[in-house]
Parts: structure tokens; sequence; C-alpha cells
């Protein structure tokens, strides 16, 4: 069994930045793929970025790419997101996503992700 364990959200001015990380716990170390996806209310949850255990990275690059930058953390079971230039349009509950494989894919559907976090608030006020 695998948790993850999203933090680092929170109500910012737009222009902020914010540091997501989530934490797997369990049966984690083999986990290849993390991911952050997001949900805004009343709109369908949405790909931001996906890193794999090697380095492989993509990014949602209408929402995240120049600003978001994803990272794993040396223990390879957590996940970090670093947030800037925050916009009231990032305002959304943020999901950490884990899965075993790495499809070579970019790996930007929900489909291809066992586990999830229960997510974090991310908030901007404009």
């Amino acid at each position: 069994q695998v948790q993850l364990v999203e933090s680092g959200g929170g109500l910012v001015q737009a222009g902020d930045s914010l540091r997501l990380s989530c934490a797997a716990s369990g049966r984690s170390s083999s986990m290849h793929a993390m991911g952050w996806f997001r949900q805004a209310p009343g709109k369908e949850r949405e790909f931001v970025a996906a890193i794999s255990r090697s380095g492989d990275i993509t990014y949602n690059t209408d929402s995240a790419k120049g600003r978001f930058t994803i990272s794993r953390g040396n223990a390879k079971n957590m996940v970090h997101m670093q947030m800037n230039s925050l916009k009231p349009e990032d305002t959304a509950v943020y999901y950490c996503a884990a899965q075993w494989f790495w499809t070579g894919q970019a790996m930007d559907n929900a489909r291809d992700y066992t586990y999830w976090g229960q997510g974090t608030q991310v908030t901007v006020s404009s």
C-alpha cells in the first residue's frame, strides 16, 4: 500500500511563490512516476507536471512551463513543485499522483496513475 501526503499549499497574492511537496510512504521505494494535477471548482482535473525517478520531466505547457518547476527529492520518495509568479487562475486543489512505472509517454493523463493524495489547496488572490 502506498500513501501520498501533500503539503505546502496556502493563500498567497498574485505574483507570489509556493513550494508544494508530496511524500510517499509505504511500498514507495520503487515508485517511478510522480506528478501533480490540479482541479479548480467546476473544472476537470488538469495535468500540471510529472517526473520520473530517472529525471524525465513533462509539463503542461499552457499552465506550468516557465513558472513551475518539478523535482524529486534525494530519497526519490518525495516530489516537489516550485510555483513562481502565481496567478489567480492557478487557484485549485493540487493533487500528487504516483505510479510504479513510467510509460515513456507524457504521463499527463490521470488514468496513468494509481495512487493519489488528498490534495492541498492553493488560493491566489488578485
